[in-house]
């Protein structure tokens, strides 16, 4: 009896979710942007390279965190943009979606020494 209800609930909750707006980023072929939150919600895209993929835009990215982090800066996660897919530098690795406000997967790993490596790329050592 309940189950109706329940199940008109759930679907009008994914009707409304899928309906929802999404922030994308630019589909500029190679093009790899830092992305700046603004105040009031819009983004600013600063062209930063142009890249053969987004493991080099990434990479370029992470470059210019390090460099801002020894000229005094504390941010320590950016944004970044490529082909159409945020790119989120973090203490992680970096992570990648094609919305802002979407699920976002694992595109790059940090390694011990604080390196960024294609998940599963390294050797793995055995357990102890």
């Amino acid at each position: 009896m309940l189950r109706t209800p329940l199940i008109l609930a759930l679907a009008a909750s994914a009707a409304l979710t899928a309906c929802a707006q999404r922030t994308r980023p630019p589909g500029d072929p190679g093009v790899c942007f830092h992305v700046v939150p603004q105040k009031g919600g819009e983004l600013k895209y600063n062209k930063l390279v142009q890249a053969a993929n987004l493991e080099t835009c990434a990479a370029n990215l992470e470059a210019m965190r390090i460099k801002f982090l020894r000229m005094g800066g504390n941010q320590q996660e950016i944004y970044g943009a490529y082909q159409s897919n945020f790119l989120f530098l973090q203490k992680e690795g970096v992570f990648t979606s094609t919305s802002l406000e979407g699920p976002r997967f694992v595109a790059l790993v940090r390694t011990g020494d604080g390196r960024l490596a294609i998940p599963g790329a390294m050797p793995q050592e055995p357990a102890q």
